[in-house]
């Protein structure tokens, strides 16, 4: 047995140490005999050693390494090896050195060491070879958050426990899972919770913060210790990601504040400076993630949040720890304008970043465009470092996704065209960590189900750039390794790459959103394919995440006009998906007799390509329905009982998209559990409440009832008879008031009708109103404050009451805008995030109003919606039964056809 002496810097990290290790266990299982060297080796006397040497250490810290660099013995022919990067170099006197750009680069050059020695079976007899990361901050996410709400805590409130998150306490899955991302090169675990340290930290001014037992208390202790420093020693930073402003439910109890807070009052800020600070004292290599939106009122408090609270907190924590490099504060540029509060946070804090979303809550493409790309070019512009985040991927649930090409061009549009310098990427399944969807006892571990999708990222964080060619070998390979041929490892890579073009293109094109509201797999019904206003779309989708193209509705009237498509048009993703998963589907079927190894897992792969393909065919004969019905609306301009003929060919595409839906729904119900990880009210697409519409033996009746109503209606239409929708209107009845005690000095009420003012200043007056609003009372403040600042309505109700919100239809910065999901999880909390009432109010020379109703329980309440001006319209009774609809004129009403659905 060949014995190898190895050595390491003096007073090496326990990083240096794991890499150490990492690479004896690589010379074992080769045969070898490793042993420890007896004193340092110099520049001068390592030759005195006799026999092969393997010496590790960190350029920044070695003065072993420094000397061999200063008398040119160690050159580097490429670029020198950065603070992640590694250099292998064979050197006279039989010695292999690794040389890291740190104590991180120096790990992951003793494992590519180890690597090679595997593949090879034996010490390389030549190596120059060196490497550094392209991005900065590499890793995947995990949730401290369940897939459902639990009363009376609200979104994302989840104290840490062993009955709530099992996986957490599980030490032997974190070493698998730590040890895959060191493996592959991921620097960073991001652990997602909304306010985590209410089960990691005691404070003595506020004891009734902790929302966990003595006992659980310090098991969460001991178990963040460990996992922290089990990371650390594999060059992993753990960031916890937390909301604001999210505070303890016992602390919101004793103080009488709620859950979720829109500003900063002095005691919120006081004991969530002070938890930061003492979260630092007990974990000081620990980063933080933050969100200033959602709850916060980021735009107005944002900054002031950012610098008083938590900087100083972090900083007041940091005086107390002796630490090598501060850990990341990492702002998250959701539902707030990031760039300035970074301006004038930088000054602060020497160890900023800014994250955003790459292509939304979806994946979609590799050329994003729009607004967004300039967001992110701006935040890289700045002197902190630019994270681009994966996040959600609620268009891919819950099937497999693994496609390298998309994922390698992905990364380079977030490297070229978005300047990113991190990675932040989620799991594909989010919501149900630790677990995937899939219909298997015992169930199966995303970790394990999903390998492709991490090591992709992955791969191609540390380098995008890499050669399409030496890219199809190595995945081949990869592919090979887990199937027990490079016939199967070829098929299924084309397979990957074909079926993972699918779910981003449909979304992209027809999609409501990209984020937790619509989950793509369970499909889409027609109104919202050919009336997606109802569903208040999410601009964004279509206009910075998808190439240029059209949506169904500029598709049928360019066409009805004669006049010539530009990019995207909605035929040509449906045929183009239809074409790759019929590839993806015919190489997985070239793959089969090829498989000798993980046939069971090869089989659930096959299975997903096959419900990919139903659920493409569904749609492309949705949207080819969808196209009939808008060149209907576009072609017979409310002689709805002309052209029928156009309509009956919508018939039978909606038939064929139902029957491929049938298939489909018979696939999943013998492979998945349901479709969607995030089981809330949050998701409405295609059927509002994820709990109850889940899986798509829930969606079929749906769809079955839609097709049955859509038939019914032509066949209304071929005999000549119009619906009661069309030919009248329904009589109205006026809504009941809720009384109400106004409490804010600044404010007054009035009553709603005609010709009313709807602010104290200037010149807004009510041309018309809805009927159910006549005679309600309203509340009315000074429209300039509102814009400026914000106006916060205090009020008092003595029994449950839907508050009527007024939002003008403009996106000017002076009104108020609609909160969105896509941007705020609590958006919808109090229902009312859909209009009620679109154009309920008509102001004479300016926007309509549409109104939304906001369900509050009994007792005193502060209605703080942000800044930008608005109206309330009245208060009416929870039990006041309403109905949704469009307060326009008939003829304008009837031509959104959603009457021929239902």
């Amino acid at each position: 047995m060949q014995k190898v002496y190895l050595n390491v810097q003096d007073n090496a990290s326990p990083r240096l140490i794991h890499g150490l290790k990492l690479l004896t266990e690589g010379l074992q299982d080769c045969g070898y005999r490793a042993e420890r060297a007896d004193a340092p080796w110099t520049a001068y006397s390592y030759r005195e050693q006799q026999g092969i040497k393997i010496y590790v250490g960190s350029r920044e810290e070695s003065a072993f390494i420094r000397a061999l660099e200063e008398q040119e013995v160690l050159i580097y022919h490429s670029e020198a090896p950065g603070k992640e990067g590694f250099y292998l170099a064979t050197l006279p006197g039989n010695i292999v050195v690794v040389a890291g750009g740190g104590d991180t680069g120096a790990l992951y050059g003793a494992q590519e060491l180890a690597r090679q020695i595997r593949r090879a079976g034996r010490i390389p007899e030549l190596l120059a070879q060196g490497e550094t990361p392209k991005f900065t901050l590499r890793g995947p996410v995990l949730g401290l958050q369940k897939t459902q709400i639990e009363p009376p805590r609200r979104t994302y409130e989840y104290p840490i426990t062993p009955e709530r998150f099992p996986w957490f306490y599980d030490k032997d899955m974190w070493l698998d899972y730590l040890d895959m991302l060191c493996g592959q090169r991921s620097n960073v675990v991001y652990i997602w919770s909304g306010h985590p340290f209410a089960s990691l930290v005691k404070l003595k001014d506020y004891p009734e913060a902790l929302e966990v037992t003595e006992e659980e208390y310090r098991l969460n202790v001991s178990m963040f210790h460990w996992l922290t420093a089990e990371a650390d020693k594999r060059g992993i930073w753990v960031v916890l990601n937390f909301y604001n402003i999210h505070i303890p439910l016992p602390f919101a109890e004793k103080h009488r504040l709620d859950l979720h807070q829109p500003k900063p009052l002095p005691i919120t800020s006081d004991y969530t400076r002070k938890s930061i600070a003492e979260f630092v004292r007990s974990f000081p290599n620990v980063g933080i993630m933050l969100c200033l939106g959602e709850a916060l009122h980021g735009g107005v408090y944002g900054s002031e949040w950012f610098r008083e609270t938590i900087i100083a907190g972090m900083k007041e924590g940091l005086k107390d720890v002796s630490v090598k490099e501060n850990p990341p504060i990492i702002l998250r540029a959701h539902a707030v304008k990031a760039e300035p509060i970074i301006e004038e946070a930088l000054p602060l804090y020497s160890n900023l970043y800014t994250e955003a979303k790459y292509n939304g809550e979806s994946l979609t493409t590799w050329t994003p465009r729009g607004g967004w790309v300039e967001t992110h070019n701006n935040l890289s512009s700045m002197k902190s470092v630019h994270i681009v985040n994966i996040h959600i991927l609620a268009n891919l649930e819950p099937f497999r996704y693994g496609a390298p090409s998309f994922i390698q061009k992905s990364m380079q549009a977030a490297k070229h065209r978005q300047q990113a310098n991190g990675l932040h990427v989620y799991p594909l399944f989010y919501w149900d960590w630790p677990y995937s969807a899939d219909k298997v006892t015992p169930r199966l571990k995303q970790a394990d189900r999903d390998w492709i999708w991490y090591a992709a990222w992955a791969r191609y964080a540390w380098n995008p750039d890499r050669d399409a060619e030496t890219e199809q070998y190595y995945w081949t390979d990869e592919l090979a390794d887990r199937f027990g041929s490079r016939e199967a490892g070829a098929a299924l890579l084309e397979a990957y790459d074909a079926f993972g073009e699918c779910a981003p293109r449909l979304l992209r094109r027809f999609g409501i959103t990209e984020g937790n509201r619509q989950t793509l797999s369970l499909g889409m019904t027609m109104s919202q394919l050919t009336n997606p206003d109802r569903y208040s779309p999410y601009k964004a989708l279509w206009e910075d995440h998808a190439p240029q193209g059209e949506r169904l509705e500029l598709y049928a009237e360019r066409e009805v006009k004669g006049e010539p498509h530009i990019g995207e048009t909605p035929l040509d993703v449906v045929e183009a998906a239809e074409m790759f998963a019929d590839i993806a589907w015919k190489a997985i079927v070239r793959a089969r007799p090829h498989v000798s190894r993980n046939a069971e897992e090869f089989e659930r792969i096959a299975t997903d390509i096959e419900a990919i393909r139903y659920m493409v065919s569904s749609y492309g004969a949705k949207v080819r329905a969808a196209v009939k019905v808008l060149l209907f609306k576009n072609t017979v301009n409310g002689s709805y009982t002309e052209r029928v003929d156009i309509l009956e060919e919508a018939a039978v595409y909606l038939k064929e998209s139902l029957e491929w839906y049938r298939k489909l729904t018979d696939l999943t119900g013998k492979t998945y559990l349901y479709a969607n990880s995030m089981q809330t009210p949050h998701r409405k697409i295609p059927v509002p409440n994820g709990q109850k519409y889940k899986h798509w033996t829930d969606c079929l009746p749906v769809y079955e009832d839609e097709f049955n109503h859509f038939a019914a209606r032509v066949n209304d239409l071929k005999a000549g008879k119009l619906p009661m929708k069309v030919t009248s209107e329904e009589t109205i009845e006026p809504y009941r008031q809720a009384a109400f005690t106004l409490l804010s000095p600044y404010a007054e009420t009035y009553t709603v009708q005609k010709n009313s003012c709807l602010f104290t200043d200037g010149d807004v007056f009510a041309q018309s109103c809805a009927e159910e609003l006549g005679g309600l009372t309203g509340i009315r403040f000074s429209r300039e404050e509102a814009a400026k600042k914000g106006i916060a309505v205090e009020f008092e109700i003595n029994v449950p009451a839907r508050v009527l919100v007024g939002y003008f239809n403009s996106a000017e910065q002076q009104w108020l805008q609609v909160p969105t999901l896509d941007e705020n999880t609590h958006a919808d909390d109090r229902g009312g995030l859909a209009p009620l009432l679109r154009k309920g109010v008509k102001p004479g020379f300016y926007p309509s109003v549409n109104v939304h109703a906001f369900l509050y329980e009994a007792g005193r309440h502060t209605l703080n919606l942000g800044k930008g001006a608005y109206t309330i319209v009245g208060i009416i009774p929870a039990d006041q039964p309403v109905n949704e609809r469009d307060v326009s004129p008939l003829s304008e009403s009837a031509r959104s056809l959603d009457w021929l659905y239902g």
